[in-house]
């Protein structure tokens, strides 16, 4: 994988409309949807034909983030979508590492002949599988690291309060409103700058976070009474939501987002873990303080990994047997936790 500043001259001197497809992970969050989208104001501004897709559906409350009315589902557009994916002169591969991460659309990915260019902030990343790309882990979003990339390749004046606002989704999420040790100095220094570019940052925070259903408000409630447990001797709390909460509450995609951070409320808790009950595999989350590093304990024990302080992890045990492996485990990082 070659540096992504030696993509600047083939962005930069590119005569010819390139055909451009953007994608991020599964399920893909404020960072993921923001970052692309982002990107995706950015090469139309350049004259290119340009399509986002996602592997899956997104939350609702993504739903009003300027061009997310153009972006595909690939679950329900395959059709349309590998044709477009075949014919891509450059595809963008925004805030995931590997290509799995794409679930379905992995196949299409590696099958494509396009310039494959990554923009990422995960650990380890599958560099074999891109032509050229940047990584930082210790970036706080992949939004800002599209913002650095419109700026070093000479663009920052295409920035205008509409892509400010996709860059800003990711600052904001990816951070926990600016609370997490990943919010460093030159985050608040690309906030001012989108400040002065026209962003109006209150906006972004109501879509976001004042945009609840009431059935939602009632799930986290019943999951905070009936659905945690926390375990004093390890520092830790877990929430287990079995398929039944999910279905009695008519929960949506993006209806879990964020109670795994509620654990970490809590005082004198270090780490925070929910698992959740989907159909064909059990999900964790992953929430840490300080220098306990979850991405270490999701790859070593539940097939995931991502950030020292943020994770995620899968399995194909029953509830209770991954519940139950969790708790094993976590007797051999009592020391670490305490």
């Amino acid at each position: 994988m070659k540096p992504i500043s030696e993509f600047y001259d083939l962005l930069n001197k590119s005569t010819k409309t390139k055909k451009v497809v953007i994608t991020m992970h599964q399920k893909p969050d404020g960072d993921a949807m923001g970052s692309t989208l982002a990107l995706y104001h950015l090469l139309v501004k350049l004259g290119h034909q340009v399509q986002v897709i996602s592997p899956t559906n997104w939350a609702s409350f993504l739903d009003w983030i300027p061009g997310a009315q153009q972006v595909w589902d690939y679950e329900k557009t395959r059709m349309f979508s590998d044709p477009c994916i075949k014919a891509a002169d450059w595809i963008f591969c925004l805030d995931f590492n590997v290509l799995y991460r794409t679930k379905n659309m992995e196949p299409a990915l590696l099958e494509a002949k396009a310039v494959k260019i990554l923009i990422d902030h995960h650990e380890q990343p599958q560099t074999e599988a891109f032509d050229y790309g940047i990584s930082i882990p210790g970036k706080s979003s992949t939004c800002e690291m599209v913002y650095d990339f419109i700026v070093s390749s000479g663009h920052r004046e295409l920035i205008d309060p509409d892509l400010a606002s996709c860059i800003y989704t990711g600052l904001m999420t990816d951070t926990g409103s600016f609370r997490f040790p990943s919010t460093t100095a030159s985050v608040h220094e690309v906030i001012a700058d989108l400040k002065n570019l026209g962003l109006v940052h209150s906006q972004v925070h109501e879509h976001i976070y004042d945009s609840n259903s009431e059935q939602r408000l009632r799930f986290l409630g019943h999951s905070l009474l009936k659905r945690m447990e926390v375990l004093y001797e390890f520092n830790t709390a877990i929430m287990t939501i079995p398929k039944a909460d999910l279905l009695t509450f008519h929960t949506k995609t993006g209806d879990t987002e964020g109670l795994v951070n509620y654990l970490l409320s809590i005082e004198g808790i270090r780490f925070g873990a929910i698992v959740i009950d989907r159909d064909e595999e059990r999900k964790w989350s992953f929430r840490s303080k300080g220098d306990f590093d979850v991405n270490e304990f999701a790859r070593k024990h539940f097939n995931g990994g991502g950030h020292k302080n943020a994770a995620g992890g899968n399995t194909g045990d029953s509830l209770a047997e991954t519940v139950q492996k969790f708790k094993r485990v976590l007797l051999d990082y009592k020391s670490a936790l305490n």
